[in-house]
């Protein structure tokens, strides 16, 4: 359930990795190798708290997609 501080909507971890498609792995993977920048807040309990500007940058992260170039 989202939470609001200061007419801000925040989402947690769970609920943004349920909205996107991905697994707590990939998104705690993405932010340790800075893929995805960390967040700025966290509740009572240290958990992170992610506003919907950032969920629209790890789903486009998702939504990108790399081309392999073959060699040979």
């Amino acid at each position: 359930m989202p939470i609001v501080i200061n007419d801000e909507t925040y989402y947690r971890t769970t609920e943004v990795c349920r909205m996107i498609g991905i697994s707590r792995n990939t998104l705690f993977r993405w932010l340790k190798e800075g893929i995805v920048s960390d967040v700025e807040y966290r509740d009572w309990r240290g958990w992170r708290l992610f506003t919907a500007a950032q969920v629209e940058t790890i789903r486009a992260k998702t939504n990108h997609i790399t081309a392999i170039r073959r060699t040979g």
